[in-house]
């Protein structure tokens, strides 16, 4: 499946994310990164960045895609400009 990966993480934890999500995907540019990875490789990258960030604090935002064009939006920790209050 391919993904992207979005994250707003605090200075002290950045330098970690990014090596973890290296090992899984491109580095498209600060904070962002994609590339295919299985159903348990996701799983995987999930779990390891809820070991680095801070949940409180930091917003981290996996889209999800069979294809590139149709992505779904999953948020760990706290969204930090939410959609869902639009009139």
């Amino acid at each position: 499946m391919y993904v992207l990966i979005v994250y707003d993480i605090g200075v002290k934890r950045v330098v970690k994310a990014l090596k973890f999500l290296r090992t899984y995907l491109n580095w498209v540019q600060n904070s962002v990164f994609e590339g295919n990875v299985s159903e348990s490789q996701l799983l995987k990258i999930k779990n390891g960045l809820l070991q680095i960030i801070d949940s409180n604090s930091d917003s981290v935002i996996i889209y999800t895609s069979r294809e590139q064009k149709w992505l779904s939006k999953s948020i760990l920790g706290k969204e930090k400009n939410p959609v869902d209050n639009f009139l």
